[in-house]
């Protein structure tokens, strides 16, 4: 293997962070570049910014061993990572600026024989594009540095794990590209290391997360069937999963987060035609946000009627998935703010956070002790075993009064 290079991060954040801390930990220097000084300086004192477990230790001792540092510009090296968001915009269409600004912010610092590789979530030919910037401004540059991309594919609350253990496919704009990304893969992570081009890498990406898009699109509207059937949707799965050959996945609020919620977009906008499951899961996963909000709105106003004042509605859970702090896409953070910005009384608890900077956090025991309805929009386990008063009427749509 060749002599550790020298890395920058261009994103500090759920997957740049513990990426860099991870490389860092193999002994190689890390420079990870954010815009946020908030970010920098919580990082330059080996402290963390996002909840992740076993990242915080790590950043600890990788930035007290030398190896990590934070900064607000990129720096000189021999492999530049990209790990910034790549959002989209109305219609769904992708918002590459994130990516196209830290390619302009390692410009100026890239010399003969580097390598840049884009790790964000990209529409197909994202690289290309990255390829074109580069050598618009660096001309001298053309085939003398390498540029490839390879998409992460953990899962939150288990990142360090996953980054290290998990298969990678790898695709360069050239074999030289893609033979030098592995190469540098190889310092840390064990998972099988697949070659491929860039195009095809990049749809693997997209791939991935729209087709677990579509199995709880099937889940979701199988839930909704369910309740207008008055069928127990989470005892009819468990029953049907015993087939040898069905895997039906578990419904929820929606799906969020910055991948499920979002990839399935990227193809839908380059291939509008040929899309047509893959639209059609990303809206039904869409209706079952807002069918969700329906049905405690619904609640509440009979509560009205019968009572004859307005309910206490708490809110079980903001993140995206069970047991993270993460509000990305989160459809259960769109129904709690939902129903605040139409006049009702919420409470928002999310055990992962201890504080936020737009509404005030409730700990699961005051909102046991003070709503009138509870909703449980996300299973963290805080909830489980939740000793609930008999005139308390419970709204789950996580199927956490089922595990």
């Amino acid at each position: 293997m060749e002599n550790k290079p020298s890395v920058v991060m261009m994103g500090l954040g759920y997957i740049g962070l513990p990426t860099a801390a991870l490389i860092a930990s193999k002994g190689l220097n890390v420079t990870g570049v954010d815009i946020s000084s908030r970010v920098v300086n919580t990082i330059n004192e080996g402290k963390i910014h996002i909840v992740e477990p076993e990242l915080d230790g790590l950043v600890h001792h990788v930035v007290k061993q030398g190896y990590l540092k934070a900064s607000t510009k990129s720096v000189m090296a021999d492999i530049y990572l990209i790990a910034v968001p790549t959002p989209f915009r109305e219609n769904h269409v992708p918002d590459l600026s994130y990516v196209e600004s830290a390619v302009k912010n390692i410009i100026p610092t890239l010399q003969k024989g580097a390598l840049v590789i884009l790790e964000s979530t990209s529409p197909v030919g994202t690289t290309h594009k990255m390829q074109e910037i580069i050598f618009k401004e660096r001309p001298e540059l053309k085939g003398e540095i390498f540029i490839a991309y390879c998409p992460e594919r953990v899962l939150p609350g288990n990142v360090i794990y996953e980054l290290e253990q998990n298969d990678r496919a790898i695709g360069g704009i050239d074999e030289a590209s893609t033979e030098k990304a592995v190469n540098f893969y190889k310092h840390f992570v064990k998972g099988e290391l697949h070659k491929t081009n860039s195009q095809t890498a990049e749809m693997c990406k997209l791939v991935e997360n729209s087709s677990r898009d579509v199995q709880i699109a099937f889940a979701n509207e199988l839930s909704m069937i369910c309740d207008k059937a008055n069928i127990n949707v989470w005892e009819l799965i468990r029953l049907a999963n015993k087939h040898p050959r069905v895997n039906i996945l578990q419904p929820g609020t929606g799906v969020g987060g910055h991948c499920i919620a979002v990839d399935p977009w990227f193809i839908v906008s380059e291939f509008p035609e040929e899309s047509k499951i893959i639209r059609s899961a990303r809206e039904i996963n869409n209706y079952k946000t807002e069918w969700a909000i329906e049905k405690v709105k619904n609640a509440a106003l009979q509560f009205k009627i019968e009572q004859g004042r307005d309910a206490v509605i708490a809110c079980m859970g903001l993140a995206f998935k069970p047991n993270i702090d993460d509000l990305r896409e989160s459809p259960a953070l769109h129904v709690a703010e939902q129903l605040k910005t139409d006049g009702f009384n919420i409470l928002f608890v999310e055990p992962n956070l201890k504080s936020h900077d737009k509404f005030n956090i409730t700990s699961p025991t005051e909102a046991k002790e003070t709503c009138d309805i509870m909703v449980f929009l996300v299973a963290h386990n805080e909830f489980k075993g939740l000793k609930i008063e008999s005139q308390i009427q419970v709204l789950d749509f996580c199927g956490i009064l089922n595990k």
